[in-house]
């Protein structure tokens, strides 16, 4: 492991990201909110840390290998997120403090949504488009775009690739070339983000709103410029393109590369996993618009909008709202919090534990009470007709046990600053599952919770972000070892 190497790759990677803080200049010289200078003074600091970074040691060339693509991923996320935050601390209007703003920051970059502000409406344009902006560069990841970029100044990219991209099957490239399967997946991405933002206008949305949605919507994100979200605009339409935009970003985007290479969408019903997230949303839907109707909260047309949207939202692990869900009757809120945990398919924008790997555990329980009748006999595992290795299934508990360790240990940390325990509960949940919502005392918003809270909930946004063992590997010795 070269330590210059990865100085010079960081260094090269905040230089790029101080160019995403361009747009919002523009954006406050439109609208006038005196804002431009927060945007300058962070690309000042940012680029001169990324020189710093990168200069003295700008002739340090290896090949990056695995290990190496670990530690660049976890550094990469936690050190973008850290300047990051930068404009919201040097803003003139409601300055965040350091714990607020890296929250606020690491909450965008990670698509997860929970926000410490209040009075979002009354912030300046630029840092609401900011906002929006960082959840849809983390979207795809960050790391991704790196990928397709980097190459061209002579650093490999595999590495970082396979971090990066969430699921337990990693290893399939869309392209012969790494380059070019990046390049795919954002063409992808800025396709579905154009797409969504000129429907949105068509229903009513000025180019701001429609923009900065359209950001939050294929990034699975849940940041909105209004503090009622997309309950803001009242419209069904809007809802139900708000809605199928996020079951879009919630399937695997592979399969959008398929669909556009095969000219054809056969193939969404044909996948084991978008065919298992298709079915669960829609019990899901059944069972809470069937519940809202029979307990009268809402009449039958608001019912089955509102509830319809909220799985939708949460399930896919977005967190856009309609309503406010925590209000509503008997165990809905928990099973809409449940439902988070299943998240979007590998290879979305989605969090969660990802569909795959539900399916998974699902079907080696079934193979386990089959063993029971039948103890001699050789059962496989089938995702579809593909057998699964061992090897991945092991993976797969393997990554479900220290999941629900991790949840644990972080609930009983939060819980101990002085939080109760269903604020606790859904936070830890919220953040570990890059979801965003809230209930108990943060049902509203994070700003009221505990300093240690709010780091402890930043930690766990970026395990969730990259699914964990691409983080806790890096505290095992082995890992350090020649």
């Amino acid at each position: 492991m070269s330590l210059r190497m990865i100085l010079r790759i960081l260094g090269l990677l905040l230089m790029l990201f101080s160019l995403t803080m361009m747009p919002p200049i523009l954006i406050s010289l439109l609208f006038g909110d005196g804002q431009w200078h927060a945007f300058m003074a962070a690309i000042g600091i940012t680029v001169l840390t990324g020189l710093a970074m990168f200069l003295p040691n700008r002739r340090a060339r290896k090949e990056l290998r695995t290990r190496d693509g670990f530690l660049i991923a976890a550094l990469f996320w936690s050190v973008l997120a850290l300047f990051g935050s930068l404009p919201l601390m040097l803003t003139d209007v409601a300055p965040l403090s350091l714990t607020d703003a890296v929250f606020e920051s690491f909450s965008g970059l990670t698509t997860t949504g929970a926000t410490v502000i209040t009075g979002i409406e009354h912030l300046p344009e630029s840092i609401l488009y900011y906002r929006q902006q960082l959840q849809w560069l983390g979207g795809m990841g960050i790391v991704v775009l790196a990928v397709a970029i980097l190459p061209t100044l002579g650093v490999g990219g595999m590495a970082l690739y396979r971090t990066e991209i969430p699921g337990p099957l990693k290893d399939s490239k869309l392209t012969p070339r790494i380059t070019e399967t990046a390049k795919a997946l954002w063409y992808i991405y800025a396709a579905l983000t154009i797409t969504c933002m000129l429907a949105y206008m068509a229903a009513g949305m000025n180019w701001f709103d429609a923009l900065g949605h359209s950001f939050s919507t294929v990034a699975l994100g849940g940041f909105s410029p209004h503090d009622a979200s997309i309950g803001h605009f009242d419209s069904a339409l809007i809802e139900m393109i708000c809605v199928f935009f996020l079951i879009v970003s919630a399937v695997s985007f592979s399969l959008h590369f398929v669909a556009w290479r095969q000219r054809s969408v056969t193939h969404y019903f044909q996948d084991p996993e978008a065919r298992f997230l298709l079915l669960f949303l829609l019990g899901l839907v059944v069972i809470t618009v069937v519940s809202l109707w029979l307990t009268e909260t809402y009449g039958t047309e608001r019912g089955l909008r509102h509830g319809l949207f909220q799985v939708v939202s949460v399930a896919t692990t977005a967190g856009f709202g309609v309503a406010d869900f925590s209000l509503w009757p008997g165990a809905l809120p928990f099973l809409l919090f449940m439902a988070a945990f299943v998240g979007g398919c590998s290879g979305s924008t989605g969090g969660g534990m990802k569909v795959i790997r539900i399916i998974l555990i699902l079907k080696q329980g079934m193979r386990e009470v089959m063993r029971l009748i039948h103890p001699n006999a050789v059962i496989a595992v089938k995702v579809g007709k593909v057998s699964v290795p061992d090897g991945i299934a092991q993976a797969v508990w393997g990554f479900f046990s220290v999941y629900v360790m991790l949840f644990f240990l972080m609930l009983v940390g939060v819980m101990a600053t002085g939080v109760d325990q269903v604020t606790a509960w859904s936070t830890v949940a919220s953040a570990l599952n890059n979801l965003g919502p809230a209930l108990g005392e943060a049902s509203g918003h994070y700003g009221d919770l505990p300093t240690l809270a709010k780091w402890i909930l930043v930690v766990a946004m970026l395990l969730g972000r990259l699914e964990i063992f691409t983080v806790l590997v890096l505290f095992t010795p082995a890992f350090w070892r020649r």
